[in-house]
């Protein structure tokens, strides 16, 4: 399913692709068509539930939680898209990764997710995939993008992931404690609102010289209908696995782009782009053969558990002491 989601990845990439080449860079009003589509399935389906779970009582309650959720979201995707004006899409497919060593350190702090040698073994092994994959694109000739201000560019790629982490984050707590239909309706509301000032305020001029026809119109749609999908079936992934295993696959997607590349853009072919990918998903199953563990869920089973005589000894020999600390007090009590 992880593998899924990098195809739609895919999907918005070559969507991105060709509207570029059609001289249109509008990433704003792609964010907003997204948001917008939440905004009409999700936060809809949210109005009707009732109780605790209803829009209102979510609102009222959750408001700011869910405010700086999707501020995240929204400008994640906005400073990652901007960076391509600054750096090399090396840079950016290296320091994209960093999203997932953030993630990992969030978890263990809010999460409390506990994660074993192997965990770390494996997001090494996918990283050397990574690599390959950046070391075929130098071969290759595909090092694209600007070198105007390179340090700006690769900041904006780490805020990027930073972001990328904080929503995820976010979005791991809210579909395996509350629903997916919270998450994506409130997600829809406030990155509608977000996105769409920023729209307003950044891309008015933009939009207006967008000389529409059926072939822009289509790759809009492409565009909007894959991320949908996205942010729709991410939520599914995650719950099953973690925000950290999702972003681990979804390391693959820029060589789907890749390999849709070869027969679109005549991208050069190279054999590290099929070793990479063979890395990555080594890596990827190697992290979720062997399960994470929550402290606070163990720290409790161990107790509640915990077969141990000495245990059980101290357990009764703590109630009659309370028995007899009872027992002289009603007696201090009476006198």
């Amino acid at each position: 399913m992880g593998q899924v989601l990098s195809l739609l990845i895919c999907g918005t990439a070559g969507s991105c692709q060709y509207l570029a080449d059609a001289g249109v860079e509008t990433p704003m009003l792609q964010s907003f068509l997204n948001y917008a589509l939440l905004l009409l399935t999700y936060t809809l389906a949210l109005c009707t539930h009732k109780g605790d779970a209803s829009f209102l009582k979510v609102l009222r309650t959750k408001w700011w939680k869910y405010l700086v959720m999707g501020l995240a979201d929204v400008e994640a995707n906005y400073t990652v898209v901007k960076a391509y004006q600054f750096t090399t899409l090396t840079s950016i497919q290296l320091l994209d990764c960093f999203v997932i060593p953030v993630l990992m350190v969030l978890s263990w702090i809010f999460l409390k997710t506990r994660y074993r040698p192997v965990h770390f073994v494996a997001v090494m092994v996918c990283l050397v995939g990574v690599g390959a994959m950046v070391g075929a694109d130098i071969i290759s000739g595909r090092d694209q993008g600007s070198t105007s201000d390179v340090v700006l560019g690769d900041g904006l790629v780490l805020l990027s992931s930073v972001l990328y982490a904080v929503s995820n984050l976010c979005q791991e707590h809210t579909v395996k404690n509350l629903s997916r239909v919270e998450f994506l309706g409130m997600m829809g509301l406030f990155g509608t609102l977000i996105s769409g000032v920023q729209l307003a305020a950044l891309e008015i001029n933009a939009v207006k010289a967008i000389k529409w026809d059926l072939y822009i119109c289509m790759l809009f749609a492409v565009y909007a209908l894959c991320m949908y999908a996205l942010y729709s079936f991410m939520p599914v992934v995650v719950k099953l696995t973690s925000a950290t295993a999702v972003n681990l696959s979804l390391l693959t997607a820029d060589l789907f782009s890749l390999f849709c590349g070869l027969l679109l853009f005549n991208y050069k072919f190279s054999v590290l782009y099929i070793i990479s990918f063979v890395i990555i998903m080594m890596g990827f199953i190697m992290f979720n053969a062997i399960p994470t563990y929550s402290a606070l869920h163990g720290a409790a089973a161990q107790e509640a558990a915990d077969p141990r005589p000495d245990h059980a000894s101290d357990r009764l020999l703590a109630a009659d002491g309370d028995a007899r600390r009872t027992e002289t007090g009603e007696a201090f009590t009476f006198l």
